[in-house]
């Protein structure tokens, strides 16, 4: 019998951490890939992310930028801290709670995103070609799948 790593004996265990770090390899080297081009245009993921938000969903509040770009608080504001002062978004408080803020794009973010999302999502499609049409949905399932159970544990 092969030693396992820390003792670790459990064959449910050794798979479910061999996927974690094939996981995170994956998502390192694709975000490696587009996080190039990005920077090309002054732009960081979590940035493009935010504009591609407000682009297809409209105003939202920080909070729910937040959750849609899957970054804390505290890093949500430094984010639209850096696109409001390049003058891409606007913030405005909600005359219903003034505690929420509004972000929203300026014709210049709205110039920006429509001309810089094209290329990313090619880029996104590229780093992504080591899998076919089929492959790419077995693992959107699978994702989503894992990420419903992690969210309920």
């Amino acid at each position: 019998m092969t030693a396992r790593p820390f003792g670790i004996d459990d064959p449910r265990l050794m798979n479910a951490l061999s996927a974690y770090v094939k996981l995170l390899r994956s998502s390192k080297a694709v975000l490696g890939r587009i996080e190039k081009r990005l920077a090309q245009d002054g732009l960081t993921a979590t940035q493009i992310g935010v504009l591609e938000g407000i682009l297809h969903l409209g105003p939202l509040t920080q909070r729910e930028l937040g959750r849609k770009v899957l970054t804390s608080a505290g890093n949500m504001t430094d984010v639209i801290d850096k696109l409001a002062a390049r003058g891409l978004v606007t913030r405005a408080r909600t005359p219903e709670d003034r505690r929420s803020v509004i972000v929203d794009l300026t014709p210049a973010g709205r110039d920006l995103i429509e001309k810089t999302f094209p290329q990313h999502a090619q880029d996104i499609a590229e780093a992504m070609a080591g899998l076919d049409a089929a492959e790419l949905a077995t693992l959107e399932t699978l994702l989503r799948k894992l990420g419903q159970a992690a969210a309920r544990q």
